[in-house]
C-alpha cells in the first residue's frame, strides 16, 4: 500500500491485445432488474480463490439494454472522494499505479504532480506530468456506458457513484489507448499487448459479478476465448486500506460493525451491505 490509508488495490494490469471485430450486436432491452438487499453490494468483489472463467459462467447473458438516458452525470461527480481520506479519486489512482510521483506542496500528499507510468495498455513507460492533458488517464476497465446498458441503468445514484470510483474498476492507463477504446467492452476492443489479456478480462468479469451487472453474448464469448487461454487466471480483489478494520466483504449487521470501529457506513465503503441500510439513504448503521 502506498502513501496513506487508499482503497486502492495492486498496480496496474499488464497491457492488452487489439480485437480484429469492432461489431455490436443489435440492442435486445431486457426488463428493468429489481435492485434489492439481495443484490451484490457496490464493490462486494467475488472470491479471490475462484478463477475468472468459473466466475463469468455465473454472470446473466442478456442483450444490450438502450444507451437511452445515459449520461456521465448519471454517475456522480467525475472524481468523488468516496473513501473519505480527502483526495479525490483521480489523484489515488495516480498515487497508487505510478511510480516516483512527487505530490504537489500543501496537499498532504494529495495531488500528484509527476510519475511515471508502466502503462497497462501499450507497454510504455509514460512519465505524467500535471496539467499536460495528454499523458494519462484514468480508465474504467467496465466503461460506465457498458455499465449503464448492462444494468447500472437502474441503480440509484449512490450505487453508481460507487461504481465509477471503485479502484477495481479503474486504472491509470495511456490517454491515447483509452480515447481509442471509448466505451467498447471485450467483443469490441482490448489494447496491444496479447500477453496480458487474461488479467484484463478477468478484471470485467471481477467488476461484472461485484456489481450484479450482465454481459451480451458476444462479450461473454470473447471473455470465454481470452479466459480458455487461462483457465485458472483468478479474479482481482482491491486492497482494504492499511491499518483498516473494515472486511473485504459485508459486515453481517449493524452491531459487527460498531463494534470494529467502522460505524456510521457509507454506500460504497468495505463492509458494506444495502440489508443494513434500512431507509435506503446511504448511510448504514447511524
Amino acid at each position: 500500500m502506498k502513501h496513506r490509508a487508499r482503497a486502492f488495490g495492486t498496480a496496474a494490469l499488464a497491457a492488452l491485445t487489439v480485437l480484429g471485430t469492432t461489431g455490436c450486436e443489435p440492442l435486445a432491452p431486457d426488463p428493468a432488474p429489481v435492485i434489492d438487499s439481495a443484490d451484490p453490494a457496490p464493490g462486494a468483489a467475488p472470491d479471490a480463490a475462484r478463477s475468472a472463467l468459473t466466475v463469468l459462467g455465473t454472470l446473466a447473458v442478456k442483450g444490450r439494454a438502450p444507451k437511452t438516458g445515459y449520461d456521465r452525470d448519471e454517475f456522480g461527480p467525475t472524481w468523488a472522494d468516496v473513501d473519505r481520506n480527502g483526495c479525490d479519486t483521480r489523484n489515488d489512482v495516480l498515487a497508487r499505479d505510478l511510480t516516483g510521483e512527487a505530490f504537489a506542496p500543501g496537499t498532504q500528499d494529495c495531488v500528484v504532480r509527476s510519475g511515471s507510468l508502466a502503462d497497462p495498455y501499450t507497454g510504455m513507460t509514460i512519465h505524467f506530468v500535471k496539467g499536460d492533458g495528454s499523458s494519462v488517464d484514468i480508465d474504467h476497465v467496465v466503461a460506465l456506458s457498458n455499465g449503464w446498458q448492462t444494468g447500472a441503468f437502474a441503480w440509484d445514484g449512490a450505487r453508481r457513484t460507487a461504481f465509477a470510483n471503485d479502484p477495481l474498476n479503474l486504472l491509470a492507463v495511456d490517454y491515447s489507448a483509452n480515447r481509442q477504446k471509448g466505451d467498447g467492452d471485450a467483443a469490441t476492443w482490448l489494447p496491444p499487448a496479447r500477453d496480458a489479456r487474461c488479467g484484463y478480462v478477468a478484471r470485467q468479469v471481477a467488476v461484472k459479478a461485484a456489481y450484479g451487472l450482465w454481459v451480451t453474448s458476444a462479450e461473454r464469448d470473447a471473455m470465454t476465448r481470452v479466459l480458455d487461454g487461462c483457465p485458472a487466471e483468478p479474479v482481482p480483489v482491491a486492497d482494504v486500506p492499511a491499518g483498516a478494520s473494515a472486511p473485504a466483504q459485508p459486515y453481517p449487521d449493524c452491531a459487527a460493525a460498531r463494534a470494529s470501529g467502522a460505524a456510521p457506513l457509507h454506500r460504497g465503503d468495505p463492509g458494506w451491505s444495502d440489508a443494513m441500510d434500512g431507509d435506503r439513504d446511504g448511510v448504514a448503521c447511524e
